[in-house]
């Protein structure tokens, strides 16, 4: 025995769509509600104003890094400025304490070259002056020799 209070297929499937056309009535009367649209429509004010706060802090930031890379170069090429006079003033040093190195000695090559001549002259005036010596001796010896032949 059937008991027709039972659903058949067919109504089971008309309740089912039923439901589900229910279920997309009440979504679509939500999706219909002012207030849900004027809470996205705030919601996309905060997101447009969260954009735009986030690309003046990006903005600040690459302006405040340009203008730190600018003070950089800036003091780079001031170090690098004060470094080459630096280089040279001690190459100037370094080229005067050259200078007056060879200056001195030149003066001690001139001074030992004097003091060589000097020597030399000595050396010279000695030998001239033994040779002499020497010659005087020689000389003296030959008279006595010839004096002691004479028999005188």
């Amino acid at each position: 025995m059937s008991n027709h209070k039972d659903p058949n297929f067919q109504d089971r499937q008309s309740s089912a769509a039923d439901a589900k056309r229910a279920l997309v009535e009440k979504y679509r009367s939500v999706l219909k509600d002012p207030a849900l649209a004027k809470k996205r429509a705030a919601n996309e004010a905060i997101t447009q104003a969260r954009a735009i706060r986030t690309a003046e802090r990006k903005a600040e930031r690459q302006k405040r890094e340009a203008a730190e890379a600018e003070k950089a170069a800036r003091e780079a090429a001031a170090a690098l400025k004060a470094q080459q006079e630096a280089e040279r003033a001690e190459a100037a040093r370094l080229a005067e304490e050259a200078a007056q190195e060879a200056a001195r000695l030149a003066a001690e090559v001139e001074l030992e070259a004097a003091m060589a001549a000097e020597e030399a002259q000595k050396a010279a005036e000695l030998a001239a002056s033994g040779k002499a010596d020497r010659d005087a001796r020689y000389a003296a010896r030959k008279a006595a020799k010839k004096q002691r032949r004479k028999g005188y």
